[in-house]
């Protein structure tokens, strides 16, 4: 399972990333802190522009946008619980 590195306002914080999809031209990534049971994860999108040298992703705070994404996340997955 592929970890990533992001830096935040409290420094360097390393995720899993479980999964990810493509919606509406836009990339999302789900990702989850530990790969045990009861891992705390979150679905972040990709607001980078094309000639960003990097990603840059930000959570989903948009409750609509959130419960389409999670759908599409739980359908791929499967069994995973996406609360």
């Amino acid at each position: 399972m592929e970890k990533i590195k992001f830096e935040t306002d409290d420094g360097v914080q390393e995720f899993y990333v479980i999964d990810e999809t493509r919606i509406s031209n836009r990339n999302y990534i789900l990702v989850a802190d530990s790969l045990e049971d009861g891992a705390e994860g979150m679905i972040l999108k990709d607001i980078s522009a094309e000639d960003d040298a990097e990603a840059i992703y930000v959570p989903v705070d948009d409750e609509t946008e959130h419960e389409a994404v999670a759908g599409v996340f739980a359908e791929s997955l499967g069994d995973i619980d996406l609360e």
